[in-house]
């Protein structure tokens, strides 16, 4: 038995964001029940088994494999700009103070930009833009460092959110205990 037209749909929507809510709303399901389909359609076994085929097929074909996106985050996350651009400040003299005879000094800003067939597969991937503004300057934006390390982190499992351990009967009562005498401290709460 083969899945419904609806069932495709959300495979295929869900291939494209993986968002199953949205997933099923693209597939004609009501924005009012899209979570609940959602959760229902990616637990169903035809359309988990669709989805893990269609996978399969993408990662033969495009080579695209979990091991090859985390390596493509890496090189957003670890990137350094100063692959990609160099800058320093030039001092020169111009001539000496007439008055006090110290030399005059002149600083300027340099910035340089690599050329791209000079860049490492890394750096050139890490680029978002070159462009150049009105005046002539270049200007070279990276991608989201910050948020490809997220994503890496989050693959790990490194962000679970931190459950203080709760106490022990002995340690409440205890706890409870030294919280009583903190009430009942007058000459203490007094000072």
């Amino acid at each position: 038995m083969s899945l419904t037209r609806k069932q495709l749909r959300f495979v295929e929507a869900y291939l494209l964001e993986p968002n199953g809510t949205q997933a099923a709303i693209s597939a004609g399901y009501s924005p009012n029940s899209a979570a609940v389909e959602a959760s229902r359609l990616l637990t169903n076994p035809k359309v988990a088994a669709e989805l893990a085929e269609r996978r399969r097929v993408l990662e033969i074909k495009a080579g695209i494999t979990p091991e090859r996106v985390l390596s493509e985050l890496a090189k957003l996350g670890f990137s350094d700009i100063r692959q990609v651009v160099q800058w320093r400040a030039n001092v020169t003299q111009l001539d000496e103070d007439d008055e006090t005879g110290e030399p005059r000094l002149s600083v300027t800003n340099q910035v340089t930009i690599s050329d791209s067939a000079d860049l490492t597969d890394e750096a050139a991937a890490a680029i978002l833009e070159v462009s150049q503004t009105k005046d002539g300057a270049l200007k070279v934006k990276m991608h989201d460092k910050l948020g490809a390390l997220v994503k890496i982190g989050q693959h790990l499992g490194m962000f679970k959110p931190h459950v203080p351990e709760a106490p022990g009967k002995k340690e409440a009562a205890n706890l409870a205990a030294m919280n009583a005498e903190d009430g009942t401290d007058w000459e203490r709460l007094l000072n």
